[in-house]
């Protein structure tokens, strides 16, 4: 996958974290696609070790679902750093 593909795919995939994680999360819209293209490199690089997958094509179901999941665990993270407030 090239470049540009990359970055598009991590950008919707912080998109995607931020709407599914509940409560609100620190940081602006920015941040989190910032931190959703780093998940996206997380997540390719955690399914290349775990489940011998990569992010090898874009419209791959396995691309996405690895880009989503490792933005999910960069945000989650991010949120525990920086004491991300949950809804009660």
């Amino acid at each position: 996958m090239g470049f540009f593909s990359f970055l598009f795919l991590g950008l919707i995939a912080g998109a995607i974290a931020k709407l599914i994680l509940p409560g609100k999360h620190g940081g602006s819209w920015f941040v989190t696609l910032l931190l959703g293209v780093v998940g996206a490199m997380l997540g390719g690089w955690l399914g290349g070790l775990i489940f011998n997958v990569s992010l090898e094509g874009f419209f791959n179901l396995s691309t996405w679902a690895l880009a989503i999941g490792g933005s999910i665990i960069v945000l989650l993270i991010y949120g525990m750093v920086t004491g991300r407030k949950t809804k009660s």
